[in-house]
C-alpha cells in the first residue's frame, strides 16, 4: 500500500473527527443546563448532575476525541516525512560572499555588468499595443 493512500486516510479520518467532535459537544447539554430549574424545584442535587458513568454521548465524544489526538499525531508524522524529502532536494545556498569594502571617500564601489540587448526582455501589451520606449 502507497504512503499517499494511507496519509489520505488518515487525513479524511482526521476531518470527520473534527466534524464529529464539533457536533458531539454542541449537541450534549451542559452540567449546569439545569441550574435554575434545580434550584427552583428545591432538587439541589441535580444541580451538576449524577456522578456516575458517563453516558452513549460521553463515551462517543471522548472516543472521537481520542481518534483526533492520534490522527493528529499521524499527521504530524507525516510532515516530517514531507521536511526530511525537501531537505534532501536541498535548498539553493550562497556559497561564497565576496566581502565589500567601501572606497577612501566612503562609496561602496558598483559592480557594472555588460548586458547585450538581445537579453534584454521586450515589453509586449495584450491586444496588440507594443510599449513606447524613451
Amino acid at each position: 500500500m502507497d504512503i499517499q493512500y494511507i496519509e489520505t486516510f488518515v487525513l479524511v479520518t482526521h476531518v470527520v473527527a473534527a466534524i464529529a467532535i464539533i457536533g458531539l459537544v454542541l449537541y450534549q447539554r451542559g452540567r449546569g443546563a439545569e441550574m435554575g430549574a434545580g434550584f427552583g424545584a428545591g432538587a439541589s442535587g441535580t444541580v451538576f448532575g449524577s456522578a456516575g458513568s458517563g453516558n452513549f454521548m460521553t463515551r462517543m465524544t471522548s472516543t472521537v476525541a481520542i481518534t483526533f489526538f492520534l490522527t493528529s499525531f499521524g499527521l504530524a508524522y507525516f510532515a516530517k516525512l514531507h521536511a526530511d524529502e525537501a531537505r534532501q532536494v536541498g535548498i539553493p545556498q550562497i556559497e561564497t560572499m565576496v566581502p565589500v569594502t567601501p572606497t577612501e571617500e566612503g562609496e561602496v564601489p558598483s559592480i557594472d555588468v555588460p548586458v547585450s540587448e538581445s537579453e534584454v526582455p521586450s515589453l509586449s501589451v495584450p491586444g496588440g499595443m507594443e510599449s513606447d520606449e524613451n
